[in-house]
């Protein structure tokens, strides 16, 4: 299991899986477009692994404090041959980077300029890491954590799952071999590569799959059509809220083949304005960090239903999705067959397709009846120029008893919210505090900022 990964000029052979990355791409061929090649990364990967003593048992730990493709690339590559773990955050701030620290013994930091950076490790820049190193290592035991990421979670709590070689790796390879992705792909990502959707489709599929990628991340319409004009990208990686705002005359297949979507429900709205301007019918991800990809689904084709992906089994017990595969996070509990019981409700769509129906934990007590915010809240969006809307449920003041509130991004009034839901609602339904906003706060994955939008709620009351 000896390889020569990082050695300048030639190619390498990657021994474990060899099945999975055998040959690594060449280095001499261009991985960022305009940027760096392969080459480029290995030599960085070779800086980074030397900041592991061989001799020393105990890994070290770095942090990727850079949306650097090339970076993060090199630091999983390094990773991988046994080098410091990886952990990458949800954000690059200050507070972030403290939270890390608090949480993870991180020995290093690797951000593009030293800056505001919180005491406790050594802060590594990119130019600190080019070497050109031709010692041999051995490749991770695929099933050792090597990669920490740091997630906001959905409540704004910070947390941490753990990758291993085996969860990230094969479900590359898996992606890669279903959708086809050759050398010829550019990735046109609107994603940042520290969140898991944005790693394995801006990062490690284009890597392990000798394809390009476009070293930003393009989040206006403009910027993103003519981005995908002038350097031809085949596949674009994009949220919901994205494609919300590729609603436009100006919108154009260009060299598009493919259009992926992920981190939250894709609009049948928007996803049918896409296929009728660009032929391409998005295909949407469900998953999440901790899982990993579990089914797929093409609106015009598959409408509510979910396929799950080959490698994951699937069952349905008492209204909750059980998965089991090789993408799920170590951390997880699992039941006595390998099944981990996810926070989402779902019902049989046929033996090989099933239906979401909402998470497990929106259904809530309110004033001792039984309330679905998901219900609450489609029934809010139904209303004659309302965009979007988020419903919670919140503690009152005695805190013994929760109440509904509701976040609407409208031009009309409360009073106008409040009438439409009454008509459509039980009393106890119809959410106690309602507030009207411009705009939803959304994180930079395009998922409600649940954080955010409690401290809305909490400030208008």
């Amino acid at each position: 299991m000896e390889i020569n990964p990082f050695a300048a000029g030639k190619s390498a052979q990657l021994e474990w899986p060899g099945h999975i990355f055998s040959p690594l791409p060449d280095p001499m061929r261009e991985f960022i477009v305009n940027g760096c090649t392969f080459g480029d990364v290995y030599r960085l990967a070779s800086g980074i692994l030397r900041l592991q003593p061989p001799d020393k048992e105990d890994r070290a730990t770095i942090c990727i404090g850079t949306g650097d493709k090339a970076l993060i690339a090199a630091a999983l590559f390094a990773s991988l041959a046994g080098g410091p773990r990886v952990v990458l955050p949800y954000a690059f701030s200050r507070q972030t980077f403290e939270e890390i620290l608090e949480t993870l013994p991180c020995i290093f930091l690797c951000a593009d300029q030293p800056g505001d950076l919180p005491p406790g490790c050594e802060v590594i820049t990119p130019s600190m890491l080019h070497h050109e190193s031709t010692n041999s290592r051995t490749f991770l035991d695929p099933d050792v954590p090597f990669l920490m990421l740091f997630t906001g979670g959905s409540t704004g709590k910070p947390k941490v799952w753990s990758k291993t070689p085996r969860n990230m790796l094969t479900e590359a390879r898996y992606l890669i071999d279903t959708f086809g992705i050759s050398p010829d792909d550019i990735f046109l990502s609107s994603v940042p590569p520290q969140h898991i959707y944005g790693l394995l489709f801006s990062v490690l599929i284009p890597f392990f799959s000798s394809a390009r990628v476009l070293g930003g991340v393009y989040t206006f319409p403009g910027e993103i059509l003519r981005t995908a004009a002038e350097h031809g990208a085949s596949i674009l990686v994009s949220v919901p809220i994205h494609y919300r705002i590729l609603k436009s005359d100006d919108l154009q297949q260009h060299n598009l083949r493919m259009a992926f979507s992920s981190a939250g429900v894709l609009d049948k709205g928007d996803a049918a304005y896409f296929h009728k301007k660009t032929g391409i019918d998005i295909i949407e991800i469900y998953g999440s960090t901790e899982t990993g990809g579990v089914a797929t689904r093409r609106r015009a084709r598959d409408g509510d239903s979910w396929r799950p992906l080959d490698t994951v089994a699937w069952k349905i017990l008492r209204e909750r999705l059980h998965v089991k595969s090789d993408f799920i996070s170590p951390m997880l509990p699992r039941d006595a067959e390998g099944f981990f019981a996810t926070a989402d409700c779902a019902e049989a769509d046929g033996s090989r397709s099933f239906i979401l129906r909402g998470r497990a934990d929106d259904i809530v007590k309110i004033g001792g009846k039984r309330v679905d915010l998901a219900s609450v809240q489609a029934k809010i969006k139904r209303i004659p120029g309302v965009r979007d809307a988020v419903v919670v449920s919140i503690p009152t003041r005695k805190g013994r008893q929760n109440e509904l509130a509701a976040l609407v991004a409208t031009d009309i009034d409360v009073l106008q919210v409040r009438r439409h839901i009454a008509a459509v609602s039980e009393l106890y339904a119809v959410p106690r505090r309602i507030i009207v906003t411009k705009e939803i706060p959304v994180t930079s994955t395009g998922k409600y900022d649940r954080a955010g939008i409690e401290r809305l709620l909490a400030q208008r009351k």
